[in-house]
């Protein structure tokens, strides 16, 4: 039976040896490609969320914007009188886009800038407000406090009062009798 292993091997054949278990990567591995005899097959890294995002977004901007050329040279050699004016009007064309497109942009930016800005200012001023409403609050708790202080410290002295006039004695200095 060795003989058979020795003669298989000699001849070129391959020979299927198990693998050591491998911790399982998140996304399952490809197939192999049928018929091939690469010993290492190669896989694409795994895209990121975001830049799958981008790329869907290309496919579908390349699957819907049609691309337009107005006006294309001829294959033939030498060009004729009326392709100066075309190529003046292309370039101005072009030249409107592309002023156009700073203008977008810059006004984008310009947006930003002020909602940056006017957010920082809301947050200030809230942090602001909240401040005050608590200074408020404190002054009004102490001004409570301080009325109850006096209202206490008040019923200490009329109920001695009250105690001493209890007692008998009165303004007038006669006596009176209680029953």
């Amino acid at each position: 039976m060795s003989s058979d292993k020795s003669k298989s091997l000699a001849d070129g054949d391959l020979q299927v040896i198990p693998a050591p278990e491998r911790p399982k990567p998140a996304l399952p591995p490809l197939p192999p490609a049928v018929g091939s005899k690469a010993l290492v097959e190669y896989a694409p890294p795994a895209p990121v969320e975001e830049e799958e995002d981008l790329e869907v977004k290309l496919r579908r901007i390349i699957d819907h914007v049609p691309v337009r050329v107005s006006n294309t040279s001829g294959s033939s050699a030498g060009s004729g009188s009326g392709d100066f004016h075309q190529y003046r009007q292309m370039r101005r064309k072009e030249q409107d886009r592309l002023v156009r497109m700073d203008v977008d942009y810059q006004r984008r930016k310009e947006m930003t800038e002020f909602n940056m800005r006017r957010e920082e200012r809301m947050k200030a001023a809230e942090e602001r407000t909240t401040k005050k409403r608590l200074k408020r609050q404190k002054k009004k708790q102490r001004k409570k406090e301080k009325k109850m202080r006096v209202n206490a410290g008040g019923e200490k002295e009329q109920q001695k009062e009250e105690s001493s006039d209890d007692d008998g004695d009165s303004e007038n200095g006669e006596d009176v009798v209680v029953n």
